[in-house]
């Protein structure tokens, strides 16, 4: 299981208060397997993190593990041995704008 911290916006719209733990497919456990298993399990958050067709990362999201900013990586791209064990949660945090 994947502990996933979503920012409060989703965390409201996924009706959860903590982080919470989904089962990645598969024994490659990557950025867009972790948000497929997301999104599987809380269908309401289908287009809020990635584009519905194009299934890149939403503009003012990005994505971090283990201290690491994952945002500009490849989806693809294995996630650390904690985060895929659980021990460490794959973040996602809402980026702040403002001038």
């Amino acid at each position: 299981m994947v502990r996933v911290v979503l920012p409060a916006h989703l965390r409201l719209l996924a009706h959860v208060t903590d982080e919470v733990l989904v089962d990645v497919d598969g024994h490659l456990v990557t950025p867009c397997a972790v948000l497929d298993a997301l999104e599987a399990r809380f269908p309401m958050l289908a287009g809020t993190i990635r584009d519905h067709e194009t299934r890149e990362r939403r503009p003012f999201l990005r994505f971090f593990a283990c201290g690491e900013d994952l945002s500009h990586d490849s989806p693809d791209t294995p996630l650390p041995d904690a985060v895929a064990r659980g021990t460490e949660p794959f973040l996602v945090i809402a980026a702040i704008a403002g001038g």
